[in-house]
């Protein structure tokens, strides 16, 4: 699912949980859910401008997200504003609830990004899910994130692994 997909359908609210707590809410456009991935589409909702070093999330950016009931991890597709690809920007989170029009997904910190070429894929935030104390707290749990991640990861740097997951 790109830009050019379907017009929403409705609206959700994505609310993204950290740590027990409310990290950010942002309106977004549910453009289908068929009972197990739900996809929805929304402007950066970050205030100003996100500069990772490798990707910037900027106004005018837009994000078609990706979550799943039955996986640890969400996909975002980012492109800019005219919409070039910039990447894929993925979550390790459990799997997402959708109750009402509120979508609530809860951050395990652990990241990965694949550019618009796929020469850069990267883990990030491995610091912060340790810090975290998940693996103390709820080994299951951290198990699957980590499983996750290495799962996202393949797909990432397999010929078209990635956009398999989106079609």
């Amino acid at each position: 699912m790109s830009v050019n997909s379907p017009e929403p359908t409705g609206m959700v609210d994505v609310v993204l949980v950290k740590g027990g707590r409310t990290k950010i809410r942002y309106p977004a456009g549910l453009l289908s859910d068929d009972g197990v991935r739900i996809a929805v589409r929304a402007p950066w909702a970050g205030d100003g401008v996100r500069d990772f070093g490798f990707v910037r999330f900027e106004a005018g950016d837009v994000f078609t997200e990706f979550y799943w009931r039955d996986r640890w991890y969400s996909v975002k597709e980012v492109r800019a504003a005219s919409g070039a690809l910039k990447g894929w920007y993925c979550d390790i989170a459990r799997p997402a609830v959708l109750s009402g029009a509120e979508l609530v997904v809860e951050d395990l910190d652990l990241d990965l990004w694949r550019s618009a070429d796929g020469t850069d894929v990267r883990r990030l935030d491995e610091d912060e899910f340790e810090e975290s104390g998940l693996v103390r707290r709820d080994p299951q749990a951290a198990a699957a994130a980590l499983a996750a991640l290495d799962e996202l990861e393949a797909l990432a740097r397999a010929e078209g692994g990635l956009e398999s997951l989106l079609a």
